[in-house]
């Protein structure tokens, strides 16, 4: 009852919009523990649960009911997720796999047309047909399972209230609002966020969802199951089944079936840490940490942030890294990834050795790594960069971590809005293309496949196994290169967390090099295209979280580029 009340008071409290700590430049400092979210309330939730005696696994699973209210552009109970579990007493890390899958009935074909060519991206996004089986709430389930604390009804009393009292409508969800083409066509959603002008919702209206508080009411009291079985179950299934946009393929038994996955993380040392994130189907992990090993035999400590020779030796290490990815990362239970291969630090040495300090390489070629012998596979970059995603670090007063990255795709995934949640549209990360040449790309279309993602929650271990820091963003493919580059700042370049997140992005996916907009790395185009660098200038909107520990201190950083705030005692 304690709990309880606690809690009650809590969430009518956080129905205001608390302003954020985080000013530019200065990190947020706590003794005791640490929570970063996208969004303040979902912040505020998550500090208060530790508040009320919960751990970071029980933070976690309220903060992301409550994004999937308050933020429902990014991530929800519509959707998949990633986590990394440290356990302080153990010293050890664990994953856990939410992502959703594809229906039973989906075959490699999904995506093309009656003519054989593949349906546009924008086209297959809506609607029904890009719609996976969603993980997520199975996935928190069996975190809280293991490591939980709190009662699992307790951790869906903030969001439930929210829902019921209501909540402000932020700029951010105001600006992306505007992002979806004729809102009109898919009429529940449509007649939650615009008003009878086909306007938006003005910032500062306040919002109530009250089908979205009965949905977590029953998920609170009838756990997992009352979602993927029952009235929720059979309205998700109309909903994609029945969609007005691309009709799709997703069945009763597809629900029930869904089983979220304990994976071994993706671990390496990278001087003196140990860094550990996701494995297959996540390609962030494994990428993010070929990143650093490629750089791994250059003194990065003596390049300068920002400069001409960190964009030049970051870029080139990353067209490497992204394409082995392109060609080998997908579902590992449907195909051979070899990740050992990938991460061998004497293949990688090799690969080093084609990057030239003074020339830009161009498009690079995947290498063959160690222990491939499973034939031929056809490389398949990203074309679309996916917005809808969020991410949360949290540490808890027993030094009990969480690293989790959520998503349901595009804004506002499939623009299904089924019970006062959206639905993902996940399926659309995978290719759209099966073969080439009769020669099968690694992420195509099977039945219930996991596609892949590029989603990278890190985890940083000193070699004694001590958390060291958690960290990871939003950004489609494109988060494999933030989370890249703001490890090396904190980790080579020496910046708290809070300024190594503000750092000025560039990336490069083994295409164009990326500078991003109004910042000071536009001046450097010229010089990098002397260098052979196809270069564009373009916002680079990115929503990290992180914390670092160090000297008996946490340092919470969060995204200014989004509404993000970092919370502490």
């Amino acid at each position: 009852m304690r709990v309880f009340a606690v809690l009650v008071l809590v969430c009518c409290a956080a129905a205001a919009l608390p302003a954020s700590p985080v000013r530019a430049g200065e990190p947020v400092v706590s003794r005791d523990f640490m929570v970063s979210t996208a969004n303040p309330l979902a912040s505020k939730a998550a500090r208060d649960i530790i508040l009320a005696g919960g751990n970071a696994v029980d933070a976690a699973i309220a903060a992301q009911m409550v994004l999937g209210l308050v933020e429902p552009q990014s991530s929800g109970i519509g959707g998949g997720a990633f986590m990394l579990y440290y356990d302080a007493a153990a010293r050890s890390v664990t994953s856990y796999d939410g992502r959703e899958t594809a229906p039973m009935a989906a075959t490699p074909d999904l995506f093309l047309q009656l003519d054989g060519e593949p349906m546009s991206w924008s086209t297959a996004a809506e609607g029904g047909l890009p719609v996976g089986t969603p993980g997520v709430l199975r996935m928190l389930e069996m975190v809280h399972a293991a490591h939980g604390r709190l009662p699992w009804a307790d951790l869906f009393e903030p969001a439930i209230r929210l829902a019921r009292h209501g909540f402000v409508l932020s700029p951010r969800l105001y600006l992306v609002l505007d992002w979806v083409e004729e809102p009109e066509k898919f009429e529940t959603f449509y007649r939650f966020y615009f008003d009878h002008n086909r306007a938006r919702k003005p910032v500062g209206t306040r919002l109530f969802n009250p089908d979205y508080a009965e949905t977590l009411a029953r998920i609170a009291e009838g756990g997992a199951e009352a979602f993927y079985a029952g009235p929720i179950a059979e309205a998700i299934v109309q909903a994609v089944d029945h969609a007005k946009v691309n009709p799709g393929l997703l069945t009763l038994a597809d629900l029930a079936t869904y089983r979220a996955k304990e994976r071994p993380p993706v671990c390496a040392d990278y001087r003196i840490w140990r860094i550990c994130g996701m494995g297959p189907p996540s390609s962030g992990g494994s990428t993010v940490l070929a990143i650093l090993l490629l750089l791994e035999g250059r003194d990065m400590a003596a390049v300068e942030p920002g400069s001409l020779e960190a964009v030049h030796m970051i870029s080139e290490a990353s067209r490497l890294a992204y394409a082995d990815r392109d060609r080998y990362l997908a579902d590992g239970d449907f195909v051979a990834v070899p990740l050992d291969g990938l991460l061998d630090k004497a293949y990688l040495a090799g690969r080093a050795a084609l990057i030239d300090p003074l020339h830009d390489m161009g498009e690079a070629e995947p290498g063959i790594p160690p222990g491939w012998n499973s034939g031929a596979l056809e490389p398949d970059p990203d074309v679309q960069q996916g917005f809808s995603t969020s991410h949360m670090s949290i540490v808890d007063r027993d030094g009990n971590a969480v690293s989790m990255t959520t998503s349901i795709e595009q804004v506002f995934g499939s623009r299904l809005m089924v019970e006062g949640f959206m639905l993902n549209n996940e399926l659309t990360d995978f290719s759209f293309i099966p073969e080439v040449d009769g020669v099968p790309v690694a992420n195509r279309v099977e039945p219930g496949k996991r596609p892949r993602s590029s989603m990278a929650p890190m985890l940083v271990l000193d070699r004694d196994g001590r958390l060291v820091m958690a960290i990871g963003t939003v950004g489609g493919s494109r988060i494999i290169a933030y989370v890249a580059k703001t490890l090396i700042a904190t980790l080579d370049w020496g910046l708290d967390i809070q300024a190594a997140i503000e750092l000025p992005h560039h990336v490069n996916r083994n295409g164009v090099t990326e500078l991003e907009e109004d910042t000071p790395l536009v001046a450097l185009q010229p010089e990098l295209e002397a260098m052979g660098h196809e270069v564009t200038i373009m916002p680079e909107t990115t929503g990290q979280q992180g914390f670092r520990i160090e000297g008996g201190l946490i340092y919470g950083g969060a995204d200014p580029r989004r509404e993000g705030t970092a919370l502490g005692q």
